[in-house]
């Protein structure tokens, strides 16, 4: 229902009192304000009570407040430009002490996405990934540290990892021409959704490879085009993209199919501390 609130709205105006009319037309010119108020404050804000606002919700088909104002933070965090968020940061936090707001949403984004990842289908995910003959990580923009940090040790694990990030949509094309139905590819997509990433996850799925999503709604652009979703929970923190969750998602899927190929890495790394050590990669601690 989330991706198309302002929809809901336009069919339900002619069933509106004057008040929810008010509340209706607050929302559809404010809705980066509206998404973070709490139904007393947008009550205030647009001369209705707190009740009012309880009933709008329930009658345009939501259990309540919580989850009509959940269904418009989802539509804002994929419209907001960079400006509105700066401005919608601004009223969010007001004079809050930032670090305690920013930390105690990260942890909430980490909870959420504890309850609702679906463990049959991670599981399903591993299993692909380590019967893959490739894999392919797509992540670009904002989300391409989390495919760098994903490929940086899947690489010690299997042989033929690509990393496709920060490229245009062309040079994305140019590296996935190749997929096939003995490949996987896990890419990542959070709002604002990269077009580019939804493409090229079309592409690799009619290539036959297996796809592995990682965002944060199966109806996203991504989730809609993959053959496993990896649900991770998301929000949007002034200019920055809060990616704790995802990234803590990441560290799952890497614990997960390192435990399943615990002998070929201890191999692996037996040789890789040997090298270390004779190149003097780490610094030697020493006691004083």
């Amino acid at each position: 229902m989330s991706h198309d609130f302002l929809s809901i709205l336009q069919e339900k105006e002619p069933t509106f009192s004057k008040g929810q009319k008010r509340i209706a037309r607050y929302i559809t010119e404010s809705y980066d304000k509206a998404a973070f108020m709490t139904a007393n404050r947008l009550g205030k804000v647009v001369g209705v009570s707190e009740s009012t606002v309880v009933r709008f919700a329930v009658d345009l088909g939501f259990d309540g407040y919580p989850s009509m104002q959940k269904a418009v933070r989802e539509m804002v965090l994929n419209r907001l430009t960079s400006v509105q968020r700066i401005e919608v940061a601004s009223n969010r936090f007001g004079d809050q002490d930032v670090v305690t707001t920013v930390l105690h949403s990260d942890m909430e984004k980490l909870r959420q996405t504890s309850e609702t990842i679906d463990r049959k289908e991670f599981q399903e995910a591993v299993n692909a990934i380590i019967k893959a003959k490739r894999v392919y990580i797509l992540g670009v923009r904002s989300v391409a540290p989390l495919a760098n940090f994903l490929g940086y040790y899947l690489n010690y694990m299997f042989n033929n990892v690509h990393e496709v990030t920060g490229f245009s949509a062309g040079e994305m094309f140019e590296k996935i021409v190749g997929v096939n139905a003995d490949d996987v590819v896990i890419a990542f997509s959070f709002p604002r959704y990269s077009s580019s990433t939804t493409k090229g996850a079309q592409y690799c799925r009619s290539a036959g490879a297996t796809v592995i999503g990682i965002t944060d709604s199966k109806l996203s652009p991504l989730g809609s085009n993959s053959d496993h979703v990896l649900i991770a929970k998301s929000d949007m923190v002034s200019l920055v993209d809060s990616l704790v969750a995802p990234l803590s998602l990441v560290n799952a899927l890497i614990v997960a199919i390192a435990a399943k190929r615990e002998k070929e890495l201890s191999q692996t790394f037996a040789n890789l501390e040997r090298i270390w050590e004779e190149y003097e990669v780490y610094e030697k601690q020493t006691e004083k």
